[in-house]
Formats: C-alpha cells, sequence, structure tokens
C-alpha cells in the first residue's frame, strides 16, 4: 500500500520533513551499585554524557538530581494515566473503550462526504464522495473496520457489512501499508478516533486484499462512479460477512 505522504508515489519528491519524529539526545545515565551482604546497601553513581554520548564527571547521585528525576517520572506517570480520557461529555458515536496499555476503542461514524486517495494505476480520480455508516475497532497499532446499512446507533446484535474500501481484509483488518501509525500514550479519546479515521482516509486505496471483494459489483467502477457527486452511497452493494458488534465486546 502507498501513503500519502510517501516520496515513492509516481516517483513525485514530497516533502516529509513534518512528519519526523522527536530525536532525544543523552543527556546523563545513573549505575546503581549494590553490596552482595544479607542487608545489601545501594549506591547510586551519576554521570554527565558529552556530545558524543560518552559518560563523563561522574559522581554520587544529589539530593537536587534524585528529586528532579523524581518530578520527570511522576510527570510520565501522569501522561500514561489520561490516555483515552474524554475531553467532555463521551460523544455519542463511541460505544467501547479499554484504556488499558494498548487501548481499545469502538465507535461508528454515520454517512458522509470524504476525500479519498487512490494510486494512479486504478485509474480512479482522487476526490470527495460519499461513504456508507462505518464501525471501527482500533487500538495503538491495528485498525478494523465494517460497514454498516443504517446510520442508527449499532447493538451488540447489528449485523456488520465488508467495508467497500480497497486495502482491508476479510476480517475487517487495515492494511496500513506504509502509513506511520503513531498513537500518543497522551491521547484523549477524541485524539484517538480523529488520528484513525485520518491515517486511514489520507492514506492512497491501491489493491484489494488477497482478491477479496468487499462489494456486489466492481469496487473500481463504484468509486469512479462516486468520486465527485453528491450521491448517496448506494447500501444495497454491501455484502454481510456473518458477524456482530457482540463478538468484539471484549
Amino acid at each position: 500500500m502507498e501513503n500519502r505522504y510517501s516520496t515513492e508515489i509516481e516517483n513525485e519528491e514530497i516533502d516529509i520533513t513534518d512528519n519526523f519524529g522527536t530525536l532525544y539526545h543523552p543527556k546523563s545515565a545513573l549505575i546503581f551499585y549494590q553490596t552482595e551482604n544479607y542487608n545489601s546497601e545501594t549506591y547510586v553513581e551519576f554521570f554527565d554524557m558529552d556530545k558524543s554520548g560518552n559518560p563523563i564527571n561522574s559522581h554520587p547521585l544529589t539530593v537536587r538530581e534524585a528529586q528532579r528525576l523524581s518530578k520527570t517520572l511522576n510527570i510520565q506517570n501522569k501522561k500514561d494515566k489520561v490516555f483515552l480520557k474524554p475531553k467532555g461529555i463521551i460523544s455519542s458515536n463511541i460505544l467501547f473503550t479499554d484504556s488499558s496499555e494498548n487501548g481499545k476503542v469502538i465507535w461508528f461514524t454515520k454517512e458522509q462526504e470524504r476525500d479519498l486517495f487512490f494510486v494512479k494505476n486504478l485509474n480512479i480520480p482522487n476526490g470527495k464522495a460519499n461513504v456508507p455508516p462505518l464501525l471501527w475497532i482500533a487500538n495503538k497499532q491495528n485498525l478494523k473496520i465494517f460497514a454498516l446499512e443504517t446510520d442508527e446507533r449499532p447493538d451488540e446484535k447489528t449485523p456488520l457489512f465488508h467495508a467497500p474500501f480497497f486495502n482491508v481484509y476479510d476480517n475487517g483488518n487495515v492494511c496500513m501499508g506504509t502509513v506511520d501509525v503513531k498513537v500518543k500514550n497522551s491521547a484523549s479519546l477524541e485524539e484517538f478516533t480523529e488520528s484513525w479515521e485520518h491515517y486511514f482516509f489520507n492514506s492512497y486505496f491501491s489493491h484489494l486484499m488477497y482478491n477479496h471483494n468487499p462489494i456486489k459489483g466492481n469496487c473500481i467502477i463504484l468509486w469512479k462512479k462516486q468520486i465527485g457527486t453528491k450521491d448517496t452511497f448506494p447500501k444495497e452493494i454491501l455484502v454481510k460477512n456473518n458477524r456482530t458488534l457482540k463478538e468484539f465486546l471484549q
């Protein structure tokens, strides 16, 4: 799969410097020494780092340095605790949340107009089109997506349909290709869902997965017809996958 920001798409040169992560440089190090006696004692030595990352200026850990380290660890701990915390009243489109280390959120979106991007060899123009109601299931690393038949809030028995897009497996897993997925440990519930929707719709659709055809008909013809129109999505072409929301509420 090709990413909207990839420098390899059709040999075009695209500036991706805004996507680089933060670079951290080593500044200090701690070494813990411990005696082998029954009542062992611990001694901590503090090192500065030179420009090459080599330890220098060794000395016993001072109270001030220990306090600064403690403050840093407390701040990081607070960031971890706010993962998937809503900014306000939880939106009605949120169906399930789990704020454990890897996280998990299930939400749905109603039929809406979105920008869609396709690789050139599909001969589908990039542009706006209405997409069907969708069910999203994501953790920090992975995304599943399914289509829904109506805009109504789904329940445990709501039947799911294959999402009518390229790059989606038969089981709903999305192939993110070269998309660099980075979900922050401090992401709020809203940031989490918005990030995944952004990752999905701002990557280039490229191919069907293992010849899985997600619709009744031809997927290329479908999107050629839909792009650039205000037509509602033709839900009659959706294909049931014999799964329900209840399977994912764990």
